[in-house]
């Protein structure tokens, strides 16, 4: 035969991957002194879900990278100015890779999962663009090739230029990161590397911008004659032109076209769902089995194994091992008749055709309740089903917790209230907590008759010992070994009493008191279990959440719990669940945020010393959210954490395109134009650097929001954010942020100082 020996381990602290490897190679060291035709088969092995998300983290960093280098190329339209900027990307994520080491994080899902090399190369995107047309306006100013000298101090000049922009841009895109830190929890255990990851990149990102790319532009780049854009530029350029002079001419009617696309977003915002995370497709499924409280391993051993028998049926089902029984966790408490049934799945290309995995846990379900109807089958999967013990108490996605005092009133309840969520679409594997249902020997003592024999309390107690674990009287020694001796007693307890009130208990004076003649002996019927929190007795109705979102599901549960009955006095409900952690990260993020955006308004205030051209820059925010959540409704993704992460980095990237545009605007009213003239011809000649960085910070996750590949759930969302936030965010840049300029503009114009003196190009040797 075959012995299946399932290891779970894990050491608190280490790397998944590295202790899976250990064991797996310990393993193979034993197997060959097993007897013959013993086998170590492990049913559940984590580091193959690790490698999987971590090849599609690393294929969807490579294939942005790969992105945003055709789109710095393509833009830029000089090779070399492309690979001044595309070097920033490697040199970044080294410096971040190290500081990470240095730190103790690992690279996974979460820590790497937020990273957009868009985001990184943004300095230094305005830093070369700025830095090539200068270099064409002095090569066209000297009708001569320049020496290298002489592009140095071009360079330079340009970089100082930008520098200020560049400085307040880095450090708005620092800030909108910083909520993240402050999470805590469970929340706070997945987002909080991925913002240290981010801020490392970034912090990388800028050194590098004020050092390596100054120095290799004026290395590698050659001054043009003419400062010519590429061809796609051009056409956008023609295109974009005629559209803004339209937009100046009607300009409440652009205004007007955006405030309606907010008013959409706000509706559809509205019909958004909710969830605290996506759901990772792990690759396998986990059934919890239960039966009626006191089932007999016997039982217990025999429905596992036509469970088993059942699923295997399935196609896509290739290995099923149960696992059933206390094991000595205090985190894990199973009865013997509760026991976990893990699936191993076929990989996702071998199964049916159209076959989801939402699809596949309703078949799961219909299978135990069709094959196995005495067994209650919960379907999840592995680490979802201990991630929601561990962070909630329960092992499913969602939890009502009954408090009060009786347990009979408290099944009442939650007998209704399961009844009333079962109709509510999107709830599957609803099950009320076991409390009745067990057989007790009650034994009570009286106490005259204990008196009158002279026996005590505590000789009743030590036979009740004695029948229920055994009573150690010595020991026996065999050489340097101990063994406990221990009386127990044989008994069915079947419902014949008798033998029970025979047993003898021993007075004092020597005499023998059947346990009948002082005690009432009475076999009842009472509870399985007693769960108490917070000094009260408490029952859970556990259900979990499939084809819909979180938090739409609990609402419309809660509204019917709500409808169909009203609790007692002294009794109370709470939710709980992965919707308890939904709940408080948003609470702490509807904090924290705010104050992380009135400290971006204060760095744009501080940048020109005006309160309406911060609010104005400041517009971009909740127009950046238009296109985020546009995105989100159109491609049926709820609002979770992570698309919350989106919005976050999507705010800092939207601030930063209407902070380079205005500061330029502002240095061309410094030269003596007017603001019209000014903000027209700032919009103009900053077309490419805001399109280059819009460009490239949305291109760059391209790759996550088309992904299908395991881990990319987590992913999706906050992709999908940044590249619908940022079609909507540059719209405004360029079109409806010039024209609230040019309304703004004469009221702040006089005493407002310019982010930066109006640039004076010396050439060497020129007087």
């Amino acid at each position: 035969g075959e012995t299946v020996l399932g290891v779970a381990m894990m050491l608190l602290g280490e790397n998944s991957r590295t202790v899976t490897a250990a064991v797996k190679a310990k393993l193979a060291a034993i197997e060959p002194s097993l007897p013959p035709g013993t086998k170590l088969v492990p049913f559940y092995d984590r580091s193959v879900l690790v490698n999987r998300t971590s090849a599609t983290v690393f294929k969807n960093l490579i294939e942005g990278a790969a992105l945003v280098i055709v789109v710095l190329l393509v833009l830029l339209g000089d090779l070399r100015a492309g690979l001044v900027v595309a070097v920033v990307i490697p040199l970044s994520m080294l410096f971040a890779v190290v500081a990470m080491n240095a730190l103790g994080l690992s690279g996974n899902l979460m820590s790497l999962g937020a990273i957009d090399f868009g985001l990184l190369v943004d300095g230094a995107v305005i830093i070369v663009e700025n830095a090539e047309r200068r270099l064409s306006e002095a090569r066209r100013a000297r009708d001569r090739d320049l020496t290298l000298e002489e592009r140095t101090v071009v360079v330079e000049t340009a970089t100082l230029e930008v520098r200020s922009a560049s400085l307040f841009g880095e450090a708005i895109l620092t800030i909108v990161y910083l909520p993240l830190l402050s999470l805590t929890g469970i929340e706070g255990k997945m987002f909080r590397p991925m913002a240290t990851t981010v801020l490392l990149a970034l912090a990388g990102a800028f050194v590098l911008s004020l050092t390596v790319v100054p120095v290799l532009t004026s290395l590698v780049l050659v001054p043009r004659k003419e400062h010519t854009e590429t061809w796609l530029l051009r056409k956008v350029h023609a295109a974009f032109v005629p559209l803004l002079g339209h937009a100046f001419k009607r300009r409440r009617l652009a205004v007007g076209f955006a405030v309606a696309m907010l008013a959409v977003a706000i509706a559809c915002g509205s019909r958004l769902g909710a969830e605290f995370i996506p759901q990772l497709d792990e690759g396998d499924m986990l059934v919890e089995a239960r039966r009626l409280p006191g089932a007999a391993l016997s039982e217990t051993i025999r429905t596992d194994t036509e469970l088993q028998r059942a699923l295997l049926k399935i196609p896509e089902v290739k290995h099923v091992v149960s696992r059933a029984g206390a094991p000595e966790v205090a985190t894990d408490p199973m009865g013997l008749e509760q026991s976990d049934v893990y699936l191993s799945l076929a990989e996702r290309s071998q199964w049916r055709r159209g076959l989801t995995r939402d699809g596949l846990a309703k078949e799961i379900a219909d299978t135990v309740a069709r094959d196995v109807p005495e067994v209650a089958g919960g379907v999840s999967q592995p680490i979802q089903m201990r991630t929601n013990e561990l962070v909630a108490g329960v092992r499913s996605d969602v939890a009502l917790l009954l408090y009060g005092t009786d347990l009979d009133e408290l099944v009442r309840l939650g007998e209704a209230a399961a009844k009333s969520i079962r109709g509510v679409p999107g709830a599957a594997d609803v099950r009320v907590e076991q409390v009745a249902g067990l057989r007790y020997l009650r034994i009570v003592p009286d106490r005259r008759k204990l008196a009158r024999y002279g026996l005590t309390v505590e000789d009743v107690n030590q036979l009740t010992e004695t029948l229920s674990v055994g009573l150690s009287v010595g020991q026996v020694l065999e050489g340097e070994r101990r063994f406990s001796m221990v009386v127990k007693t044989r008994h069915g307890y079947d419902g014949d009493i008798a033998p029970l009130r025979a047993l003898p208990l021993r007075t004092v004076s020597g005499q023998v008191v059947p346990l009948g003649d002082v005690a009432d002996i009475v076999f009842i019927t009472g509870p399985a279990q007693v769960s108490r929190e917070n000094q009260s007795r408490r029952l859970t109705v556990e259900f979990n959440v499939r084809g819909r979102d979180l938090a739409t599901v609990v609402d419309e549960a809660r509204n019917a719990v709500q409808k169909t009955q009203k609790l007692p006095v002294g009794y109370r409900a709470e939710w709980g669940g992965q919707f308890e952690h939904y709940e408080e990260a948003r609470g702490r993020l509807m904090v924290v945020v705010p104050i992380a955006l009135g400290l971006i308004a204060f760095l744009l205030w501080l940048a020109f010393r005006s309160g309406r051209l911060a609010a104005l820059m400041f517009l971009n925010v909740p127009f950046a959210t238009v296109g985020g959540i546009v995105a989100l409704a159109i491609r049926g993704i709820p609002f979770s954490i992570s698309a919350g992460v989106g919005f976050i980095a999507l705010f800092g990237v939207a601030v930063l395109n209407g902070l380079v545009l205005v500061s330029f605007a502002r240095d061309l009213e410094a030269a003596g134009k007017s603001h019209i003239e000014a903000i027209r011809e700032a919009t103009e000649l900053r077309l490419r650097p805001v399109l280059t960085t819009a460009l490239v910070a949305s291109l760059g996750f391209i790759p996550m929001a088309l992904s299908t590949a395991p881990g990319s759930e987590v992913q999706r969302p906050l992709a999908t954010v940044v590249i619908g936030g940022l079609v909507s965010a540059t719209m405004l840049t360029l079109v409806v942020l010039p024209i609230v300029y040019a309304w703004l503009a004469p009221k702040v114009a006089e005493g407002t100082p310019s982010l930066r003196p109006p640039p004076s190009f010396r050439m060497p040797g020129q007087a």
